[in-house]
Formats: C-alpha cells, sequence, structure tokens
C-alpha cells in the first residue's frame, strides 16, 4: 500500500453515496489483450433466447419484459429484451424505432405505479450478449438513492414484500398489454377461508332458551323457587275445572226443581220456557272444557350467521 493514498473521488461524499466511514481506492490492474466473450455471444447457448415466453411478465412479437427471480429493495425492477439475439448497435431501422416506443412505454408503467417519482433506465451490455436495458423505480421521497447509485441501493435496502412486488408487476404487465402483446403476471390471489359447513349447537339453544325464560319470570316479579309456568297451568285448571264441576251440579239440581212443578201443573209457556232455559243453560256449562290457560312464553332466541 502507497504511503500516499490516493484521495477518494468527491462522489464519496454524496448524499446518495450509500457507505461511509474508511475506505481506499482499489488497485487498477492492468489492460487485457483480449477480452472474454460475453454470456450468450453464440445464440445456441444464449439464455434469454432458450428462455420460453411464461418466464416473462410481457411479450409481443419483438419485444419481452422480466423481472428478478425475487423481491428486491426498489419498488421494481424489470429488463426490456428483443426477441432477435441482438445488441442495441445490430438493431435494424424497425427495431430501433420499436426500442424508443418501448422504452417510453415501460418508463410510463413503472412510473404509473404508486410510491414511484423516477425511473432510471440504464444498458451496460458487458454481461450479456443480448440486448438488455434496465428499468429501475426510485421510490418517492427517498432523495438520498436519487442518481447514479440507486442500482447498488437495490442491493441493500431491505427487500419489499412479495405480495406488493407481485402486484406491481401484474400492473405493468397489464399496462403494456393494453397497447399490444401479453401480459403474464398476475396478482396474487386471496386466501379464502371458510369452514365446510354452519351448524348451530343444541346445548346452546337450549341454555338461551333457559336464560331467556328465567329473565321474563325476574321481570314479573316471580320469585325464582316458585314452580314453573307448566305447574302453575295445571293447578290452575285444576281449581277451574272444579269450581265449574260444583257450579254444574247447583244449575242442575235447581233446573230439576223447576221441571218437575211444572210437569203436574197446567202448560204455560212461561213455565216451560223457563224450564227449558235453565236446562239448556246448565247443558251449555257442562259441556264446556274450562277456560284456556294461556301459553307461555318459550324463550326462543335466533341466531344470525
Amino acid at each position: 500500500m502507497p504511503q500516499n493514498p490516493a484521495p477518494l473521488p468527491d462522489f464519496t461524499r454524496w448524499p446518495s453515496f450509500p457507505f461511509e466511514g474508511d475506505m481506499r481506492i482499489k488497485q487498477i490492474a492492468a489492460p487485457v489483450a483480449v477480452e472474454p466473450p460475453r454470456s450468450g455471444e453464440d445464440a445456441s447457448e444464449c439464455v434469454a433466447c432458450n428462455t420460453p415466453d411464461d418466464a416473462y411478465i410481457w411479450h409481443s412479437e419483438r419485444w419481452r419484459v422480466r423481472a428478478m427471480d425475487r423481491p428486491t429493495g426498489l419498488p421494481m425492477v424489470v429488463i426490456l429484451e428483443c426477441r432477435s439475439h441482438l445488441d442495441l448497435g445490430d438493431l435494424p431501422n424497425l427495431l430501433a424505432a420499436e426500442l424508443g416506443v418501448m422504452t417510453v412505454r415501460l418508463e410510463r408503467a413503472i412510473r404509473s405505479l404508486d410510491g414511484v417519482a423516477r425511473v432510471h433506465v440504464n444498458r451496460w451490455g458487458d454481461g450479456s450478449a443480448h440486448l438488455h436495458m434496465w428499468f429501475l423505480a426510485r421510490p418517492y421521497g427517498q432523495l438520498q438513492l436519487r442518481g447514479t447509485f440507486l442500482s447498488l441501493w437495490d442491493d441493500i435496502l431491505p427487500s419489499i414484500p412479495e405480495q406488493q412486488w407481485r402486484e406491481n408487476l401484474a400492473l405493468v404487465a397489464a399496462w403494456l398489454a393494453e397497447f399490444g402483446g401479453e401480459a403474464n403476471a398476475e396478482p396474487p390471489h386471496i386466501q379464502w377461508e371458510s369452514p365446510a359447513s354452519f351448524s348451530t349447537s343444541p346445548t346452546a339453544e337450549t341454555s338461551a332458551s333457559v336464560s331467556a325464560t328465567a329473565s321474563v319470570s325476574t321481570a314479573s316479579g316471580d320469585s325464582p323457587s316458585v314452580s314453573g309456568p307448566s305447574d302453575s297451568a295445571a293447578a290452575d285448571s285444576s281449581s277451574t275445572s272444579g269450581a265449574m264441576s260444583r257450579e254444574s251440579n247447583a244449575d242442575s239440581t235447581s233446573a230439576v226443581a223447576s221441571v218437575e212443578p211444572a210437569a203436574g201443573a197446567a202448560s204455560g209457556p212461561s213455565s216451560d220456557v223457563g224450564g227449558v232455559d235453565a236446562s239448556g243453560a246448565a247443558g251449555d256449562r257442562n259441556t264446556s272444557s274450562g277456560p284456556t290457560v294461556p301459553r307461555q312464553a318459550t324463550g326462543e332466541t335466533s341466531s344470525r350467521v
């Protein structure tokens, strides 16, 4: 290590620089005579060319958009690829013109997401020979993430929730599909959880009925130690039947006494009518079954599901 290390560049003091503390600049390696081939120089070995359409969130006849395999720190990071095995400088005029349209369209789709302030568009091209453009969304209000270090912050920040990540992918894919192509990304489905059947407990209904009956009795001033409604009704019915029976016997005796003198005497309309009325009234009272006992409240309750 040299005695006088090179001073750190000014960007290390920018608010957007993601590191702090003691740092030193690496030694610059000597240049190589021939650069190694990039991944996918041969189309038969190109990963992008051999990946099916269902691995992308959106695809059309000439363009495809893919996402990372997992959520990252930024709300959205996607890559735009042309379907043909070409690099940026190899694009024919048609694809070059469409690249400008697709760049603007995808930037608008990402910027439409909630919480996105800006979209950074980058193209490096040192890793893969197949053209791929990076789109990185900067969160709204996160001023420290502005500038050229956004791709570094994406690896530093905690990952966003997977559900939000999938929703964002589905929205971007749907936006692109409005202009053509096919969207493959779908928002996460709601996990409905419900019982297989609904049933009520007989024990619970019985308890509710007894509680309601006890509440009605207490409100009317009855003591809990007094016999239940059925016993009271039976006692009232027995007393009433006995009184009616004694009343009926007395009426029958009076009726017989009224009819017998009339049979030996001269017939007269007043005696016949009086005897018939008396016996008829007595007959009606004998056939009476007693007063109707009012039905007690059962105290049933209904539970709404």
